[in-house]
């Protein structure tokens, strides 16, 4: 989210420490197959824009937070000043922060999406139904 203003707080690129704050690693969206923000979004606000990338449409987002809430990532966020959702949507295919960051610690490789938790989520899906079957 290009805003044009140094705000910190309102960055898409979060870092997370380790190990007693020893070491330090950016993350943001993956842009993951599954789209949980775009599933549990009750108008349809999130869409994939043309680099891909799962976008927030302004003037659609009704600002529930539901999509905060859905993504296992935590990459989903709230701006409470425009009561919408905003998320990494790769600067619409050459993201800023991989070009500026100095230490090539961010990078951007347009590569096929791995689906980290799909066999995950089917089997636990298959174990709730069984249990609310009995």
């Amino acid at each position: 989210m290009q805003t044009g203003l140094f705000q910190p707080s309102k960055s898409v690129i979060r870092v997370s420490p380790f190990e007693g704050y020893t070491s330090y690693a950016p993350y943001t969206c993956t842009q993951c197959a599954e789209g949980w923000c775009m599933t549990a979004c009750p108008v349809g606000a999130i869409q994939i824009n043309a680099a891909g990338a799962k976008d927030v449409v302004d003037d659609t987002c009704v600002g529930c937070k539901l999509c905060t809430i859905a993504c296992p990532y935590g990459t989903m966020f709230y701006d409470g000043d425009t009561r919408k959702a905003y998320k990494c949507n790769l600067c619409g295919g050459a993201p800023a922060c991989a070009s500026a960051c100095p230490t090539e610690a961010i990078t951007f490789e347009d590569v096929e999406t791995a689906d980290w938790i799909g066999d995950f989520a089917a089997e636990r899906t298959a174990r709730v139904l069984a249990v609310e079957a009995r």
